[in-house]
């Protein structure tokens, strides 16, 4: 492909394999415990609170970087994270989430994440790609569990980042944050074969963590972030800012459209195949960017082959970042870069060699996979 037949804005750079067994050697030859043991942990939800509310914010922040050395030494959460830790690190980060607005705002320059669904070594390759935090910052788009054979490592590792670096590593709410999908799709089920006697305490502390997640973001005032999609209900980003939370999942509302939305060749507002929320046409999309004053929208919750896909006059891309998703799909995973001047590129995950290479723009169609 010629320069002239390049795109000016959207581009992707080109892939320098990392080792990352090498990066993680380096980060930690043997992580110390913070850990107590599971036949310590308080049964007593007030108790553990009380306990969790007298450490510092520095005590919190040596806590993080324990645990990240403790999983990036790939252990395994079952023998080196102890039920008491995982306790601590959703209380640290239900306790940032609630300190939050509704519709996170930040700035570039920051690496935009779809879907991970429990794939831990992709999980590890996109940030050995992008840079480990806080060499770069992330905005992951929701659906860090479920599917994968990783639940907990993927969502323990993100959590620990979050709780070390709050505002670089921001993580919105998807669909499979929510109780009643989790515990069908194997999220709880991982839980309750991995953690024991208290298995029941972690995924119902995990939940109430999960119901104060974000469900919006805005980067530089140009492009809006969701883990679904638009809503009839969006008037304006006033709207964004004062979203429940937590909310009911089962009613028509705002929030839930935000988590569980498509975008589809329809005309209007439609009802979604999955049985859940709706389906929203190009127009509705253009519509909606005129309405809020932005450039673009960018929203995970679909497979799609490149890893990334554009709808509705490039107002509107798809982010998946799980590559050969379930074992069974072919697809590339992609992370959507923007730059401190808000110009967006791609890198490309390809499943069979792992490199990232530059794609030529494919004619605009609807994501063609739809998950649970």
């Amino acid at each position: 492909m010629s320069k002239k037949q390049r795109e000016k804005v959207f581009r992707v750079p080109m892939f320098r394999r990392s080792v990352f067994w090498g990066n993680l050697k380096m980060i930690g030859k043997k992580a110390v415990s913070a850990a107590v043991s599971d036949s310590d942990v308080m049964m007593d939800e007030a108790k553990r609170r009380e306990s969790f509310e007298k450490r510092t914010d520095e005590s919190n922040q040596r806590f993080a970087e324990t645990f990240i050395k403790t999983l990036l030494s790939c252990k395994g959460v079952s023998k080196e994270v102890k039920t008491m830790d995982i306790l601590r690190l959703t209380y640290i980060c239900k306790k940032i989430f609630e300190s939050q607005n509704r519709l996170v705002e930040i700035d570039g320059p920051v690496r935009i994440c779809g879907d991970v669904h429990g794939q831990f070594p992709d999980l590890i390759r996109l940030f050995a790609q992008g840079g480990f935090p806080p060499d770069s910052n992330y905005l992951f788009l929701g659906d860090y569990v479920d599917r994968g054979q990783y639940n907990l490592e993927v969502i323990l590792l993100c959590l620990s980042f979050k709780a070390r670096y709050p505002n670089n590593f921001i993580m919105l709410r998807g669909n499979h944050e929510m109780a009643h999908i989790n515990e069908k799709y194997g999220f709880k089920e991982e839980i309750m074969t991995r953690r024991g006697d208290f298995a029941i305490i972690i995924w119902e502390e995990f939940s109430k963590m999960m119901d104060v997640m974000p469900l919006v973001a805005l980067v530089g005032g140009r492009i809006l972030c969701m883990h679904g999609g638009l809503s009839q209900h969006i008037k304006s980003l006033d709207d964004l800012r004062k979203l429940k939370c937590p909310f009911n999942t089962e009613d028509d509302c705002l929030e839930n459209d935000i988590l569980w939305s498509d975008p589809a060749k329809v005309s209007g507002w439609q009802p979604n195949p999955r049985g859940a929320s709706v389906v929203f046409g190009e127009t509705e999309v253009k519509d909606m960017c005129k309405l809020l004053d932005i450039d673009l929208i960018v929203r995970g919750h679909q497979v799609v082959q490149d890893g990334y896909e554009f709808f509705a006059g490039k107002k509107l891309v798809t982010i998946f970042s799980a590559p050969h998703y379930m074992g069974t799909f072919t697809n590339s995973a992609a992370m959507c870069k923007v730059s401190a001047g808000l110009e967006v590129s791609f890198e490309v995950l390809k499943p069979e060699d792992l490199k990232v290479e530059e794609r030529k723009m494919t004619a605009e169609t609807t994501a063609a996979e739809m998950t649970q």
